[in-house]
């Protein structure tokens, strides 16, 4: 936290550009590096005061907070008053080691959130030694020079030097919902915090608009600060799975309670059975059949799936997006810079006179450029010192000036600071010999218009060759339908539309993304509105940029097909251009794209029509993702959108999972958004699918897992109770097995890795029950295997002339030993385990088969625990017996598999709707 620097706030909005830089001792060019450290070390990072994190008592506390958790306090409670005072101590010995294991699995999820947390910390655009940097926002010091843009959160407390047609939305500050335009002027004193216009406030987001202000304030001295605002961050633990499971386990308590009771009533009045025997046996069976490690076990697969994911550049901001991740049937992604690299690189320019090719790829200002005739490429290089090439250098000169990427040379690299797209005009001009810097400097903008995805274009006001000078750069449709004129080397014509449409569609199907660039003389003019840009612009020519498509793109498409997700393009592009990427990524319909114009024209119900049929939306409009994303869910599909702008964040909400951009993405599409790529890479999208059905898959295994053990030892209490024959396990013993099951086997499932054919499934449906009808026949199925197991084994100890101890004992083990075998299965719900890689390929499971296996050999014979717990030692033919029956329980679910398989049975939840079916493309 930084502390306040003043007394009584200096009031930043009342003094003039000049008096703010002064009073920082800052200038226009921003801080040097060593005056920032200097200052970051006075004042601190610019950081609010975090909240307190949850004591670690209130943690250990809510362990308890569960009915399944209660009903054993209250069992042990009343163990107590009856005088059992070795069982109680027990039950409340293995409660607390059940809480303990909870209260740290859920320190480790919440270490991980908290991880995820720091991953999002936000960036700022900077001016260092007069030079754009991005650098973490909590590096920002009073006195940074910083640049923001739409869709950018504003990083500190801004006061504005510079502001063009900027506005912000100040509601988590002032809480007034509409956009409030600001300019530079200084204010009175007095001004409510709402009229100080000259200021940009830290947390707030730009709307619209780009501007240039002075930190003034950091920390906690801004604003926000000063109200103890609390930034939004990553979701707590509880999601809509989770709450299914606490729900399923306040019912599952009920009906076992009832048994419990209906159990005991039924021993002591029917077989005459002792009133505090009974209530012993109720409560054994109460303690056998809770699951009480399950919330726990889900929790902690919940946080390592999030984990995996963010060492995957997928970072969760709210845990049920790894949930729906899972159900995800179309992903509608941007192309620039997700499905493409975003190395922007000019290949060929369009004059009047024709075709310019150029060579190079990447930021490297290296190539030549030479004339293309007949579609290729002359050998011999353009000599730009000529003057006929006037119309190519004034061409790269304006796409500099109508720019505000730079090009920077760092730890031997090439890099662009700023939009890629416009970088590459920055490299273009530098290839040809023409310095971005000197450019600039000699001819001073004196305003602009910033592009918004609504207008196409960006618009500057220069002097060039002493002439005051519009210049625009946009979609090429865009200045078409603004130019009637076209210039070649000085000399206006009447502008050609046929032919430049022809020019345009050429780039286009070679796959560049298109800009135009046009210009007009202004005078008198010194603040520039819409309707300057708009009319009597001349065009300049086109430029053809390569964004070429990622490679794994390419093939985390063809692993969306496989698993009946359709991958659906959306960009700004040309429909030729979206098309020819799209088919060299491999998309399944790419016979025609639907443009912004015609998804206007079309109905709702038109929309829902082709939204099936369609895989590539050009020309497209933040606004027509809302609608295609409305269109498909309606169809019954389940929606992964991604985003990067401010305008964004109305489809990135609507989708069930928004995906905002970590490196291009606005501040504000991360706040919509689910999930934030750190790498803006598609490929990322489909690797969290992957991990999401990988999560849900080892959770659904978990529960399959634990449920016949807990089935298993109740129905052995429940039917020895009504049998009226001895019990052969004891509630301790039954506490005892579900601690050491949840704490080690249990646990395995959770790592385990994602089976070969998890991307080979049709998308599960989201509304499908997490016990389905296939999981509650295994669980019944298995819960039988297991009795059977446990009366064999209690039944042939004594047959033999054991005594009740060393029977009950060998039951224990054969509950134990039984549930390790099924763990073996339980690591492919119906594929067959029985090879080498299906028995030993898991370390985990294998390890937790060796722990509980020590464990249970302590339980047996060691002296302190037989006097706890009642157990006795066993004798080799024993053990013999046990792993026979271990075996054969391992068998019969194999079998059981087999048989599933052959009538055609799946064990996967229903597949969800509005997906690719890859027998589409095998008919096809």
């Amino acid at each position: 936290m930084t502390a306040p620097r003043h007394s009584e706030p200096t009031a930043w909005h009342a003094l003039g550009e000049e008096e703010s830089l002064d009073r920082l001792e800052s200038t226009r060019d921003g801080l040097d590096g060593e005056e920032a450290r200097r200052r970051l070390a006075e004042h601190g990072p610019n950081q609010l005061q975090q909240a307190e994190a949850r004591p670690w008592w209130k943690r250990l506390l809510a362990q308890f907070n569960n009915i399944l958790m209660l009903v054993l306090i209250v069992a042990a409670i009343a163990s107590l008053g009856l005088g059992h005072t070795l069982d109680a101590g027990a039950i409340f010995g293995v409660v607390l080691i059940i809480a303990l294991i909870g209260f740290f699995q859920e320190g480790k999820a919440e270490q991980a959130l908290e991880s995820i947390r720091q991953m999002l910390s936000p960036q700022a655009q900077v001016l260092r030694d007069g030079r754009r940097e991005t650098i973490p926002a909590e590096e920002l010091v009073p006195g940074d020079i910083v640049l923001v843009e739409s869709g950018d959160r504003v990083p500190a407390d801004l006061r504005l030097l510079e502001a063009r047609r900027f506005r912000t939305e100040e509601a988590s500050l002032t809480g007034e919902s509409t956009p409030v335009d600001k300019a530079i002027d200084a204010v009175v004193e007095d001004a409510d915090l709402g009229d100080r216009s000259s200021m940009a406030f830290a947390s707030t987001i730009v709307v619209q608009g780009n501007a240039r202000g002075l930190v003034v304030e950091t920390g906690a001295s801004t604003q926000i600060g000063r109200i103890s605002e609390m930034l939004r961050g990553v979701e707590q633990l509880k999601t809509p799975l989770l709450r299914q499971i606490d729900r399923a386990g306040q019912v599952l308590a009920v009906f076992i309670l009832a048994a419990a009771v209906l159990t005991g009533a039924f021993g002591a009045l029917v077989h005459g059975q002792p009133l505090g025997d009974m209530f012993m046996a109720a409560v054994g069976l109460a303690v056998a059949a809770i699951p009480e490690g399950l919330p726990a076990i889900v929790t902690i697969g919940l946080a390592l799936g999030v984990q995996a994911m963010a060492k995957k550049n997928a970072i969760i901001r709210r845990l049920p997006a790894v949930e729906t991740l899972g159900s995800i049937s179309t992903i509608f992604s941007d192309k620039t810079g997700t499905l493409t690299r975003n190395e922007m690189t000019a290949q060929a320019i369009w004059l009047p006179v024709g075709e310019i090719r150029i060579e190079g790829i990447g930021f490297a200002p290296e190539g030549n450029f030479h004339r293309a005739s007949n579609g290729e490429a002359e050998p011999e290089a353009l000599d730009l010192d000529l003057d006929d090439d006037h119309a190519l250098r004034h061409f790269l000169k304006v796409g500099v000036l109508c720019n505000d990427a730079e090009l920077a040379e760092e730890e031997g690299r090439w890099r662009i600071h700023g939009d890629p797209t416009e970088g590459a005009l920055v490299v273009a001009a530098a290839k040809a010999g023409l310095s971005t810097e000197k450019l600039r400097g000699d001819h001073d903008r004196h305003d602009a218009i910033p592009f918004e995805s609504e207008r196409k274009y960006m618009a500057t006001l220069h002097e060039v060759d002493g002439e005051p000078l519009l210049l625009v750069k946009g979609a090429p449709d865009r200045l078409l339908e603004m130019c009637h004129r076209v210039r070649d080397n000085g000399e206006d014509s009447e502008l050609d539309v046929e032919l430049w449409e022809e020019r345009i569609h050429d780039l286009s199907s070679r796959g560049l993304r298109v800009l135009a660039l046009a210009e007009r003389s202004i005078r008198d003019v010194h603040e520039l509105a819409d309707e300057h840009a708009e009319e009597e612009l001349v065009l300049l020519g086109l430029v053809g940029l390569l964004d070429p498509p990622r490679d794994e793109a390419i093939e985390a498409v063809k692993d969306c097909l496989a698993a009946g997700i359709r991958p659906v393009m959306i960009t700004g592009d040309h429909a030729v251009t979206a098309l020819a990427i799209a088919r060299e990524l491999g998309f399944a319909h790419t016979e025609r794209a639907i443009s912004g114009r015609e998804i206007e024209g079309m109905s709702d119900a038109e929309l829902e029509e082709i939204i099936l049929e369609v895989d590539v939306f050009a020309r497209a409009a933040p606004e027509h993702k809302l609608r295609l994303v409305q269109a498909m869910q309606a169809r019954g599909g389940i929606c992964a959108m991604t985003g990067d702008g401010v305008n964004d964040g109305p489809a990135l909400k609507r989708a069930d999972v928004g995906v905002a951009m970590g490196i291009q993405g606005t501040e504000a599409a991360k706040e919509a958004a689910e999930m934030v790529l750190a790498d803006d890479n598609f490929a990322t999208i489909v690797g969290a699918i992957r991990e999401g059905r990988k999560v849900y898959d080892n959770i659904r295994k978990t529960i399959t897992f634990l449920l016949p053990t807990n089935g298993g030892q109740g129905l052995a209490i429940m039917l020895a109770v009504l049998a009226g024959s001895t019990l052969p396990v004891t509630p301790l013993q039954a506490l005892w097995v579900n601690m050491v099951v949840a704490v080690t086997l249990g646990l395995a499932l959770a790592f385990e890795d994602a089976e070969p054919d998890i991307m080979s499934r049709q998308p599960r449906d989201p509304d499908a029950s997490l016990l389905d009808l296939f999981l509650l026949w295994r669980v019944v199925f298995v819960s039988v295997l297991l009795l059977v197991g446990v009366f064999g084994m209690f039944g042939w100890i004594l047959q033999h002339g054991g005594g009740e101890m060393l029977a009950r004992t060998g039951a224990v083990n054969m509950l134990v030993m039984g549930s390790a075998a099924y763990l073996i299965n339980s690591r492919f719900l119906l594929r067959s385990t029985l090879s080498v890689e299906g028995i030993f390929g898991s370390r985990p499971v294998w390890g937790s088969i060796a722990t509980i296996v020590a464990l249970q050999l302590g339980w047996t014979y060691l002296p302190f625990m037989q006097v706890i717990f009642g157990s006795e030692g066993l004798g080799l033919g024993h053990w013999g017996v046990i792993l026979a029956g271990s075996l054969a329980i391992y068998l019969i679910v194999e079998l059981e598999k087999r048989v599933l398989r052959a009538r055609g049975v799946r064990g996967q939840p229903t597949a969800s709707r509005g997906g690719h079916d890859p027998r589409e493309a095998e008919s096809s």
